[in-house]
């Protein structure tokens, strides 16, 4: 189950920048817009120190940690839901995401010019591209609604709960807000609201992009913007990509480490960008361990026993018959497997087990 992650954000936010510290791959980065015309795509790790924790213990052949898919779409523009510039091709890059990573310009820089030569403003740039994504959903909305109501009227049920769905939309758009802050009850309804695969009821994770002295603490752009993801119900993270970016250029462990030290950081913008993206789905991490491989295995947060063996084969879950479970820090504290089943620490669960991030798991089936 792999997580796929848009960037998007006006031209010259930082985009491609960050882009190129998330993946190995190297989008053009260049001070002028749409240059990058067709959607770069990175598979990349989710940062897990556990894995290699475990490895330490187990002496696996290899670890595999969970990855995640980013796709750096090009910059959008004003008018971009009516195809200004590159914009229906853009927004379909979009709509093909579980989540929108929106890179915001938050540093003063004379040689980086935004659009029109105007000053630095993320709360406007933040707006303009929340409004082609809400008249891109919108007309979505409108070439379903007519059709829908008529079928309704006629007494299909399945029409009914859509068209109720359709105008519920309809209504928060037209005020100005995103789909993503209309809320349905009855699983009918949250199916449909699903299956209509709007841009702006994606989950957002705001980056505001900074100045190497804001890394730690932000500046006043970082803080206007997470004020109004916090009043939104969004996630918002401060990142200064340029220092990512001179980051990821070092060669060994012990030189980053000692950079992001000068920076008052403990961890990289980077890895905490991932995670953030990784939890913005509710989605978790269950481990495997043996001498073949430590991998790392993603289900999505209250998943049950059974659901998570078929993560790893759909046989596992047809054939579910128990669970054994080892906690993270038990196995760190006994040192192994065998001595984890000594100390009576070995969970045996069944069908109504749910699923602990970073539970160590072994699944007994029979099919």
């Amino acid at each position: 189950m792999a997580l796929k992650c848009g960037i998007v954000g006006l031209p010259n936010v930082g985009k491609s920048t960050l882009f190129n510290c998330l993946s190995s791959a190297k989008a053009q980065a260049a001070n002028f817009p749409f240059c990058t015309i067709e959607p770069n795509v990175g598979v990349i790790t989710v940062p897990d120190e556990r894995l290699t924790r475990l490895a330490e213990i187990v002496h696996p052949g290899r670890i595999v940690p969970a990855t995640c898919e980013i796709v750096d779409i090009a910059g959008l523009v004003k008018g971009a839901s009516k195809g200004e510039g590159l914009g229906n091709k853009f927004l379909g890059n979009i709509r093909e995401t579980d989540a929108i990573i929106h890179v915001l310009r938050c540093f003063d820089d004379d040689n980086v010019v935004r659009e029109g030569g105007a000053p630095v403003n993320p709360v406007e740039d933040k707006e303009i591209i929340d409004t082609e994504l809400q008249l891109k959903d919108l007309e979505t909305i409108e070439g379903q609604l007519a059709k829908t109501q008529k079928a309704a009227a006629a007494g299909n049920k399945d029409e009914k709960v859509k068209a109720a769905v359709l105008q519920a939309y309809k209504e928060v758009l037209e005020q100005g807000k995103n789909a993503r802050s209309v809320t349905f009850e009855t699983k009918d309804e949250q199916k449909v609201a699903h299956d209509l695969f709007l841009l702006t009821a994606k989950p957002v994770l705001y980056v505001c992009n900074v100045d190497e002295a804001s890394a730690k603490d932000g500046n006043e752009y970082s803080r206007k913007i997470e004020e109004i993801a916090k009043a939104e119900g969004a996630e918002a993270m401060v990142i200064a990509a340029k220092t990512e970016e001179d980051i990821a250029s070092l060669e060994t462990y012990e030189d980053k480490q000692m950079f992001l030290e000068e920076l008052g950081l403990e961890e990289s913008g980077v890895n905490r960008l991932i995670k953030k993206a990784y939890a913005l789905l509710n989605l978790e991490t269950f481990i495997t361990a043996g001498e073949m491989e430590v991998k790392a295995w993603t289900y999505h947060k209250g998943w049950k026993a059974p659901q998570c063996a078929g993560v790893i084969h759909t046989d596992f879950e047809k054939g579910f018959i128990r669970a054994e479970v080892i906690k993270y820090d038990d196995y760190i504290q006994y040192g192994s497997e065998a001595a984890v089943r000594e100390a009576g620490k070995m969970g045996i669960e069944g069908k109504d087990y749910v699923v602990q991030d970073g539970d160590i798991m072994h699944f007994r089936f029979n099919v």
